[in-house]
């Protein structure tokens, strides 16, 4: 595999090509709730990127610090903004899609950053590979002042297996869609509460049904870590909703029996404390064992990107 990421820089020349095909719409959007310490870096990565067709909603459920004065301090450079009481983070995500337009999609939340090309990389991909419906960059972390502190290896998805435990952890913040998969998958994010702060897994879980997520060996977006996130303050409870989620999908499947005992299985181990750490020693080889539903990385040479099949020689080591 390729030793290190990409990072895509823009030709700042070719950026005035806009509204031309070379440049799909996208669509993103960022919901807010008192969160002034962080909202200005996450504007100011999605700006810099100087992407010329990006359709950016901000959706403020009613802060009551200084947030709305830092989303006016750019509203003339984005393409709207709200504030108004809302039912939660995934209401406010359902309001900024509903007014935002683009072939591709995803929420960035305050505080998470895209890196430097991001979005012109997302461009290409979906440009080049129109086989291609839903994508995750390689997992990145901030710390709470902003420095990029953890960078984790690729990682590779199916559908079977993340049902089964492996790899569950998809990276909201570096996984973008086609607009055509999200209408196929219902075209919301739950917003009622039952899936408490895991409702982006319940997403990927319907997108899953329709299409795979394919890996992509570069640089997109990253996760801002710091003391008050729900994700940190609650994990054992997303925990426990995720694996409600998985066994809701488990019901749903048809013609897969011994799946669906092999999921029985690790989930009655894992109560066990003897055979947990027995179960875990197969769930690790979930991650690496060569699969046919796996679907080829994604890279970049330099002028275009390929999937790992068809990817010059020279960038597969």
């Amino acid at each position: 595999m390729a030793k290190s990421a990409t990072v895509v820089t823009a030709d700042p020349s070719t950026l005035r090509e806009t509204g031309t095909p070379r440049w799909p719409r996208i669509c993103l959007v960022t919901p807010v709730f008192n969160s002034e310490k962080y909202l200005a870096d996450t504007i100011r990565s999605v700006l810099a990127q100087g992407y010329p067709n990006l359709d950016y909603f901000i959706v403020d459920g009613g802060s009551t610090d200084g947030t709305v004065d830092v989303i006016r301090a750019y509203e003339k450079v984005i393409s709207g903004w709200i504030s108004e009481p809302d039912r939660g983070m995934y209401n406010a995500i359902n309001k900024g899609f509903a007014r935002t337009t683009g072939e591709i999609m995803g929420w960035l939340n305050s505080g998470d950053m895209l890196h430097t090309g991001g979005l012109i990389g997302l461009a290409g991909i979906f440009r080049d590979l129109p086989e291609v419906h839903w994508v995750s960059g390689l997992p990145t972390c901030y710390s709470d002042e902003g420095t990029t502190f953890i960078f984790s290896g690729y990682r590779r998805w199916s559908r079977f297996r993340f049902l089964a435990g492996a790899n569950r952890y998809i990276m909201q913040e570096t996984t973008f869609w086609r607009r055509s998969l999200w209408e196929n998958a219902g075209g919301y994010v739950d917003e009622s509460g039952r899936c408490g702060v895991v409702s982006d897994f319940e997403l990927w879980v319907r997108f899953f049904r329709h299409a795979r997520l394919y890996p992509v060996h570069a640089l997109i977006g990253g996760y801002r870590t710091h003391p008050n996130s729900m994700g940190t303050l609650r994990v054992e409870e997303c925990h426990r909703i995720q694996q409600e989620i998985v066994d809701a999908e488990l019901n749903r499947l048809e013609g897969a029996r011994l799946f669906k005992f092999f999921c029985k299985l690790g989930k009655d181990m894992k109560k066990v404390r003897g055979l947990r750490y027995a179960w875990r020693l197969v769930e690790r080889q979930l991650y690496t064992w060569p699969a046919s539903d796996w679907p080829p990385m994604i890279f970049y040479d330099g002028q275009r990107w390929y999937l790992e099949k068809n990817a010059p020689r020279k960038m597969i080591l």
